[in-house]
Formats: structure tokens, sequence, C-alpha cells
């Protein structure tokens, strides 16, 4: 438990310079705490933490602390995020996280400036959010997220990815129940269908987002832009008839990586996002066997072609080679064989 007054010298009184990003709960600032006393420290000294900071207007603010602190309080897992503390005080409600270095996977996809990740990176990062929610899953009271998308997945400074924001989570069915019914929230673009329609929140509505999350990772694209012509607003409808196709795929795959991948390996991920997208949830995988197709495809090492400039070259060494009387060239033929 932080006191407010030792939050606010942590981040230098919320100094707007400290922010380091903005939600629907509020404002994330970067603070300074000593490792052994929790008590606030001077700015590079001890270790960095993120402070969220609600909007004190906000009803759904309060609900969304009350929610982090009961599942983060309660969880441990390495793909998790660890909440360090919290405070309620004065009509604030903050949370405190240790600090994640590489920000969020969003930032890295679609935002200008850094530098556009790697095949083996972006399947790291899916295979590290996929034991996180695989373990929400099959804990003793499944956990249903609610709202994967790619701004909650955080990266530390190997590209570790950690699950944030448990604003949304809910406990999933009990009593042979197949889903509990919940008010329709979440992201628009990420959020599955049968959810979105009825209110029906499944364990496999959270695998619907995930396999969101994982297109976005093969094409660089967000899951909805506005600033798309119409027919390409919505990322899984203009792709999904490409995913199933090996000349198909490579059109739509991110051309920042430039063709660096296994494209045996991306059409496993391809496939892999046509089951998690299934409009009946039945018929997705369960968290676990994603976890295992993406280990699968993670063995699948990248064998770069040689060009083929490069080919003539080592096979006009080779010919040199066996036949060196010759010096490398040729008689010119004057005229075609009879």
């Amino acid at each position: 438990m932080f006191t407010l007054e030792e939050l606010k010298s942590a981040t230098r009184n919320f100094r707007p310079d400290t922010m380091v990003g903005e939600g629907g709960f509020g404002r994330v600032f970067k603070g300074w705490i000593d490792p052994n006393s929790c008590r606030p420290s001077k700015v590079g000294v001890g270790i960095p933490v993120a402070v969220k900071k609600s909007n004190p207007d906000s009803l759904q603010g309060l609900q969304e602390w009350q929610s982090e602190v009961k599942f983060l309080g309660k969880f441990s897992h390495p793909n998790l995020v660890k909440l360090l503390g919290y405070c309620w005080e004065e009509d604030q409600f903050l949370l405190v996280y240790e600090y994640m270095q590489k920000g969020s996977l969003e930032s890295h996809l679609f935002r200008k400036g850094p530098e556009a990740l790697s095949w083996d990176i972006r399947l790291k990062i899916a295979i590290g959010a996929a034991r996180g929610l695989a373990f929400l899953h099959t804990s003793q009271n499944s956990v249903i997220y609610r709202d994967f998308k790619s701004s909650n997945i955080l990266l530390d400074g190997d590209f570790n990815a950690k699950l944030s924001d448990f604003g949304l989570a809910k406990f999933g069915p009990v009593s042979g129940k197949s889903h509990v019914t919940t008010r329709v929230m979440g992201t628009y673009g990420y959020a599955a269908p049968e959810y979105m329609a009825t209110g029906h929140l499944y364990v496999k509505s959270d695998v619907y987002g995930f396999g969101v999350v994982l297109l976005e990772m093969l094409t660089g694209l967000i899951a909805l832009d506005k600033n798309r012509p119409t027919n390409k607003l919505n990322l899984v409808d203009f792709t999904i008839g490409c995913l199933s196709d090996r000349k198909k795929l490579k059109t739509i795959m991110d051309h920042r990586m430039n063709e660096q991948y296994s494209l045996t390996a991306a059409l496993q991920v391809s496939h892999l996002v046509l089951k998690c997208l299934e409009s009946d949830p039945k018929n997705r995988p369960s968290m676990e066997q994603v976890l295992e197709t993406l280990e699968k495809a993670q063995t699948i090492k990248y064998k770069p072609k040689l060009k083929k400039s490069r080919i003539a070259v080592h096979q006009k060494d080779k010919r040199s080679m066996e036949h060196p009387h010759n010096n490398g060239h040729s008689k010119t033929r004057t005229h075609s064989p009879q």
C-alpha cells in the first residue's frame, strides 16, 4: 500500500514529462522507488515503476481499479505484469506496476519510429502472451481476460511479453455453464462476435481476440483503422481470404520484415489465426493448443535464398574449377546448331 504523497514524490508530482501512457482508466506515469524499502527515490535511482492514476470523475475507473487489485493481487505469473502496490486516497485510485521498458506491442507494430520487429521477436511475443492467457484460463477459477489487444501486451527489455490491464477481467463460468452473461465492454475489432451480439462471454471469447492480435503481428496492420478505405476498415474482414493460401498470404505479410521469415512457419500461424477466428467459440482451439502450435512454428527457422546473380556466379566458378584449361571462357557460336 502506497500513500498518495509517496506516489507524488516518486513521479515528481505527476509531471507531464513523466507520463508514458493514457487510456480509459486514466494516465500512466513513470516513477522511481527504492527496491528494498519501496519508498520514493530520485530519478535514475532504485527501480522504475509505472503508476496508473485513475480519472477521479470516472465510475468505470473505480470499478476497473478494484478489478485490477482483485486479479493481479491474486495471480502471479512471468507473463502477467506484476502489481507492486496500490493507493486509494482523496478520491484518487492508483496502481503501481513493474515498469516495462519496451512499452506496448501496439507501439512497435503501428507507430512510426521503433525499428520493425523481426519474425523471431514477433513469435517470442506471441508465445509469451499465449502463456499468460493459458495460465488465466486454466487457473482454479478460470479467468476471462475480456480485453485482449496489442496495446495491453507490454514488453520488457528482452521483449518478454506480459499481459496488463485487468480492468475488464471476469471469473469464468461455474457449475457446468458454458458462459457468463455480462454487459458488453471491450474493444471493437478485437471482441468476439458472439460477445458483441449477445453479451455471452466464453473462455474462448479471449481466443478470438488472440487471433486478431496474431493477424496484426503477421500483417503489421491494426485491427480497425478508419483511415483505411471502407472495404479495408476491418482487418479480419479484408485479410481472412488470404490466410489459407501460401501466395496470397505473402501479399499481406508485413513488408517491414523484408521477407526474412519462413513462409512455412508463417502459414502455420495464419492457419492458427483462422481457427482462432471461428465464428462458433466451440470450434476455436484452447489457449494451450494455441501455445503448442506457436512453439512448433518457432522451431522452423528461416533459410535465406541465394539471389539469382549469386547463384550464377557460384555456378560459373564451379565450371571454371571443373574445366581449368578453358580459363572460364567458351567459344562463341556464330550460328544455331542444325
